[in-house]
């Protein structure tokens, strides 16, 4: 989850001109992802700006990765050779108002979409925390939202376009194609390059934010499934000390008809009287509304401000996702950590998410909670707890964010995802020379 830093993005990463290629007239400094934890192996970065172009750069190089957001902490889209960025195709292509579902360039991102889409009359079923993400990247990734009756953002996919490793042009829904389509939304940048995506969406609704202060670590071994089912979207942020989850936000749908309100405590936690940034020592002026004033949906699911843009922040970020069914006994086998956790840690959050049909979510066939770490960017002392984290985890069989830091070896990723061997079949007639291969899927994929 973006947490802390995510909220000072600096303009020169959002609007600084890609050329073809951007190396040409680049400055000295290499490229790097947004955190800056991340350099990527290669200057050489083309633009797409048409499906043609797209097309035709995936023909001339023997080797491509697609560059996105650039949000992700490990090297998922990293490239000795080439990069491709589709910064420019970020345009509403189509919305259908009878089918419910709206057709957008890959690079647009939630922040640019949410907004049209209200004043349509529109919304999507989740978001994540961050709305500068962009859309294909994020549901290549699965990178999810919270919510028990909710799917992570990729299940909202219903069709999706792709230029395959030979140039051609492919279509794929999930009315039509079936075991492919849910092998391919969540495709990790292995199949191609996804110049289109078709959302599910539904009628606009408003919504509400509480954050409450200071529940007892006791409460979620006794009421786990009752607090996280409090609200369309629930969040536990802790730090792992005092026996507590330092901030609980509920995210509520209102309904016609229906009058909420906020109770003064909630399983012993209390009602803060001011808005709160989930790491209570900072500033909440660039977070979402609370203390219960009704708003837009996308203003209210996220829990930074879609206005604001975030920076290139000094922060590591990891993520586990454990079948639901394991979520206290997970959280404890965390808690038990705190003492080499906490010095290292920001902010960790917790949060629910419901189980899908995508071959290759953390989700797949799973309810889960997802057990979010963000970090301080001092990669020599994470790289030791990691361990530590996914050995408490290993009963659970936890899966981890495929754009997040882990050190879980590719025999174990690989054990924990039984479609993987289709998957690679698939990938095969997609890409059979190993175009959009790198070294993250030939270790965590191919055990390379």
């Amino acid at each position: 989850m973006k947490k802390r830093t995510f909220l000072k993005l600096s303009s020169t990463l959002m609007t600084a001109p890609i050329l073809s290629p951007l190396a040409d007239l680049a400055a000295p400094e290499k490229l790097k992802n947004w955190a800056g934890n991340l350099q990527y192996s290669t200057d050489r970065l083309y633009e797409g700006k048409s499906i043609g172009q797209v097309q035709e750069l995936v023909k001339k190089y023997d080797k491509l990765k697609v560059l996105g957001t650039r949000h992700c902490f490990n090297s998922i889209a990293d490239s000795k050779d080439n990069l491709l960025s589709l910064k420019a195709m970020d345009d509403v292509i189509s919305l259908d108002t009878k089918a419910h579902t709206v057709t957008v360039d890959a690079s647009m991102k939630y922040g640019q979409l949410a907004p049209y889409l209200d004043k349509k009359g529109f919304a999507l079923h989740n978001l994540a925390s961050l709305p500068h993400i962009s859309i294909a990247g994020a549901c290549a990734t699965a990178t999810h939202g919270s919510g028990v009756k909710n799917g992570n953002l990729s299940t909202a996919v219903s069709g999706m376009e792709i230029v395959t490793a030979a140039g051609d042009v492919r279509t794929l829904s999930r009315a039509k194609d079936g075991d492919t389509f849910n092998a391919a939304v969540v495709h990790l940048g292995a199949l191609g390059v996804v110049t289109k995506v078709t959302l599910d969406i539904q009628p606009t609704f408003l919504m509400r934010q509480d954050v409450y202060e200071n529940l007892p670590m006791a409460q979620l071994k006794e009421h786990f499934e009752a607090i996280v089912s409090g609200g369309y979207s629930v969040s536990l942020f802790t730090d792992w000390q005092k026996s507590r989850v330092n901030e609980v936000w509920i995210k509520r749908r209102i309904d016609k008809g229906v009058k909420l309100d906020a109770k003064p405590e909630y399983y012993g936690a209390t009602l803060a009287k001011k808005n709160l940034h989930p790491i209570a020592e900072l500033s909440a002026v660039n977070c979402t509304e609370q203390m219960g004033i009704p708003g837009p949906w996308y203003e209210r699911m996220p829990h930074f401000r879609m206005g604001f843009t975030p920076s290139s922040g000094k922060e590591l970020q990891s993520e586990y996702f454990v079948p639901r069914k394991n979520a206290v006994e997970a959280i404890l086998a965390v808690e038990r950590l705190k003492a080499h956790v906490s010095p290292h840690l920001m902010i960790s959050e917790l949060r629910t998410i419901d189980a899908d049909n995508l071959w290759m979510s953390p989700c797949y066939k799973q309810p889960s909670l997802a057990i979010h770490f963000t970090w301080k960017q001092d990669w020599a002392s994470v790289k030791k707890v990691l361990p530590m984290i996914e050995k408490e985890l290993a009963p659970f069989h936890a899966r981890p964010h495929w754009g997040k830091l882990f050190t879980m070896t590719p025999v174990q990723l690989q054990s924990r995802y039984e479609k993987l061997p289709a998957f690679k079949q698939l990938v095969t007639q997609y890409d059979p020379k190993g175009k959009f291969r790198n070294d993250f899927l030939n270790t965590t994929i191919y055990g390379i």
